[in-house]
């Protein structure tokens, strides 16, 4: 009795999956019947276009061809072997420029069908009704299933994707996926220890609590593009054994009205179910920005979005357990209520690395490269100032690539100052066709350039000045400074502009005339200007006073027409102001090259014959008046404008390798 099956209820059988996959029959014979008529449709369209056709018999036919006429497209078409039907004639007569079709059926005898294929007519099988039927069906066929694959397949799936357009698109990163670790991770030494105790507090919570601690609800790293915010978020998921959830803000941007709170809610949910976790949220400003500033009220779908983001934060329904990590390049657009304590506790600002973390970066990423012996990375890493973790990678990604163009079997210094050079100002471009004019005047032009940054204190140190066209430019005149820039002083500003304007005189001078390649100098020297006058203060008639509004709001809404936050006196005394720093810049440049008016020459001449001088080259041509042109051996290539003045302390010195023909450290350049 135990065996027994319960009886069957009617209409309780589940369906199986292929009856919601497929049609029933009753479906498949309308379907066929369908397709059935619209190929006889077809098929009597076909008839019926064809035209009314002659029946002829074979004497009219032979009359026809005996008289000269034409007969073209003829057919004997022969029957199945065994059957009863006759032969059938079937071709096309012109007359009066006409084609005329004409048809009989027949049997004939061996001279008449000799006969006829003498005169042009081809042999073909004769098609049966079946063939004929299918010939035609092909084609309704083939369309048939075109439109089954393709149309009601992506009906299907929008159907079924509808109900999916609320769920969240949050990836789940796991340690087998993710093998990246903070040994990954350089250059941003503080930003690892902050982010460290999160993972800490993951796998031991009562370590923090026992004290009472309480570990931030979220973490916002703030940080120019390419300093690794994105890389350390995968680095506390590789580090980290609980769950991480992983979007972008741009994810929950949609254009149905309410799917970008309704993921929000979805994602906080899965994470709730997988506690303790982290939620990475990157570009976290495409959902964050700030509220009210908007046309046609703040009622829009992004909004929506922004206020489900604030209540799963920090609202009636939160719960422990989950941590908020977000990476923006945009604080400043963010809303102020996303900032405050409760939401995100910590701003983590990833700064651009300094001299020793783009020693470690380049290290880091070295690993995946084949390098020489002879290369110092503590050499690129002082004349790489600003170059962000990305642009490191990027360049001895273009080193590796220059030493592969030229069957080098390892990469050497010359290809990393080229790649670096190639990073910073752009790609040589020898190929470009410059008239001999052109290149006086781009020679006398940079020659300015590099005489006044080096006569001068407060300018960065020269590194390299060459005619040879390199990105937009048709020369370049490349200094690098000593240290990490952290702070301008008035007087190396005031000397920078003059430095600018250098060029612009030196084709004065030289030429009697002047030329558009200065366009790019005035537009630096004229934005130094008017930032020092009315952002730093650096104008004794204007004063310590700040004109202008700093709140730089890239969308349309916080204020259509912005109000001048001075009068138009104001505004007048600035012009004069700007005008009067850059003409102050514009005749000490133009005295010093008065002055040594001799060494323009001399350098404009070496530029001109060698196309590039180092700043060595132009030093000593400054300090000695004599040009010498030197060799530099082939892998050894080191900076000339780059040097780390100021020791980092506790910062262990490297072994770096003996440099061949005597030569040591790269000097920094000095006036």
């Amino acid at each position: 009795m135990a065996d027994k099956k319960p009886p069957k209820i009617k209409g309780d059988k589940p369906k199986a999956d292929s009856e919601d996959r497929f049609p029933n029959p009753r479906s498949w014979m309308l379907w066929a019947l369908g397709i059935f008529m619209v190929a006889m449709l077809f098929q009597v369209g076909k008839t019926a276009k064809s035209g009314v056709v002659n029946k002829v018999d074979y004497d009219t036919l032979e009359s026809w061809i005996n008289n000269d006429k034409e007969v073209i497209d003829g057919f004997i078409e022969y029957p199945p072997p065994n059957a009863s039907v006759m032969w059938t004639i079937t071709g096309f007569i012109t007359e009066n420029g006409k084609k005329m079709p004409f048809k009989f059926e027949d049997k004939l005898d061996e001279a008449q069908e000799k006969f006829l294929k003498d005169a042009g007519f081809q042999s073909r099988d004769k098609n049966t009704l079946l063939m004929g039927f299918l010939v035609n069906l092909l084609p309704i066929l083939l369309i048939f299933l075109l439109i089954w694959f393709v149309l009601i397949r992506q009906i299907r799936s929008a159907g079924r994707g509808a109900m999916n357009f609320g769920k969240s698109k949050a990836r789940m990163l796991n340690k087998e996926k993710n093998k990246i670790t903070f040994k990954d991770v350089a250059g941003v030494d503080e930003a690892c220890e902050e982010v460290s105790e999160l993972v800490e507090f993951l796998k031991d919570p009562k370590k923090f609590q026992k004290l009472g601690g309480r570990i931030p609800k979220g973490v916002l790293m703030v940080g120019a593009p390419g300093t690794g915010k994105t890389l350390l978020a995968k680095a506390i998921a590789g580090e980290a054994e609980a769950a991480f959830f992983s979007i972008s803000g741009s994810d929950f941007v949609e254009m149905f009205v309410g799917v970008g709170a309704s993921r929000v809610r979805d994602m906080f949910e899965q994470a709730r179910k997988s506690t303790p976790c982290l939620v990475f949220i990157d570009e976290i400003d495409a959902v964050g920005r700030s509220r009210g500033h908007g046309l046609g009220g703040g009622n829009d779908e992004r909004e929506q979005t922004l206020n489900a983001l604030l209540v799963e934060m920090d609202g009636f329904d939160t719960q422990d357990g989950i941590i908020i990590i977000a990476a923006t390049n945009r604080p400043d657009v963010l809303d102020p209520a996303l900032l405050r304590p409760g939401r995100f506790d910590r701003q983590l600002t990833v700064n651009l690395p300094d001299v020793r973390g783009r020693e470690d970066i380049l290290k880091v990423h070295a690993k995946k490269v084949k390098l020489a012996k002879a290369v110092d990375l503590s050499i690129i890493a002082r004349g790489t100032p600003g170059f962000s973790g990305a642009e490191l990678a990027n360049l001895l990604n273009e080193a590796a690539l220059l030493a592969a163009r030229t069957d080098k079997k390892a990469i050497n210094m010359t290809e990393l100052e080229e790649a670096r050079d190639k990073v910073r100002w752009g790609r040589e471009r020898r190929s470009m066709a410059m008239t001999d004019e052109d290149k006086k005047i781009t020679a006398w032009h940079e020659a300015g350039h590099a005489l006044v940054n080096v006569l001068l204190d407060k300018c960065h140190p020269l590194h390299k000045v060459t005619i040879i066209p390199r990105g937009q430019a048709l020369g370049a005149t490349m200094s690098l400074p000593k240290d990490d820039v952290l702070n301008r002083q008035s007087k190396e500003m005031r000397e920078t502009i003059a430095m600018t304007m250098a060029g612009r005189i030196a084709e004065e001078i030289v030429t009697g005339d002047v030329s558009t390649g200065a366009a790019s100098d005035i537009q630096q020297a004229t934005n130094t200007a008017r930032a020092m006058v009315t952002q730093w203060g650096m104008s004794d008639k204007l004063g310590m006073v700040l004109y202008g509004d700093t709140d730089d709001y890239v969308f349309l809404g916080k204020e259509i027409s912005q109000n001048k936050t001075y009068s138009e006196q104001t505004a007048q005394q600035i012009d004069t102001e700007v005008r009067r720093l850059i003409d102050e810049g514009y005749k000490l440049a133009k005295s010093l090259i008065g002055e040594n008016r001799d060494k323009l020459d001399l350098i404009a001449n070496a530029l001109l014959e060698y196309e590039t001088l180092d700043g060595k080259q132009v030093e000593d041509i400054v300090r000695t008046g004599k040009f010498i042109p030197t060799e530099r051996p082939p892998d050894i290539d080191p900076p000339s404008g780059a040097d780390a003045t100021t020791p980092t302390p506790g910062t262990p010195k490297s072994d770096k390798p003996k440099l061949d023909d005597g030569l040591g450290d790269p000097a920094p350049a000095t006036a």
